[in-house]
């Protein structure tokens, strides 16, 4: 494989990088899905490649691990998102009250979701 290979191959995976940071920055989930597809593909490239250079290889490292920060936080906040439906959910679903001895009680609500007060 000749160097400008290695420089092509270099060159596609910086820009599909950079284009992934800036979806994973916007929230733009169906691009990120399609860009892993190309990034794969590069890597791949990359690694049948002999004649590597240390120095382009750092800089791609260093904007794989920034992704991978971003695409963890993403997926942290997506789960936080879950969770906190999940709670509403629970919440529209029961009702907790506490005695007077402080004792937590739930109390499953209809299907309806509506409650009955009587005087």
């Amino acid at each position: 494989m000749s160097n400008t290979d290695f420089s092509n191959v270099v060159d596609a995976l910086d820009d599909v990088l950079d284009a992934e940071r800036e979806a994973l920055l916007t929230g733009n989930l169906e691009k990120i899905g399609r860009l892993l597809e190309q990034k794969e593909a590069l890597i791949e490239e990359l690694s049948v490649l002999e004649e590597l250079e240390a120095k382009p290889l750092q800089d791609l490292t260093g904007k794989l691990k920034r992704n991978q920060d971003l695409l963890d936080h993403a997926l942290q906040g997506i789960r936080s998102v879950a969770n906190r439906l999940a709670a509403l959910r629970r919440v529209r679903s029961t009702l907790d009250t506490y005695d007077s001895n402080g004792a937590k009680r739930s109390i499953n609500l209809s299907q309806d979701g509506s409650v009955e007060k009587r005087a």
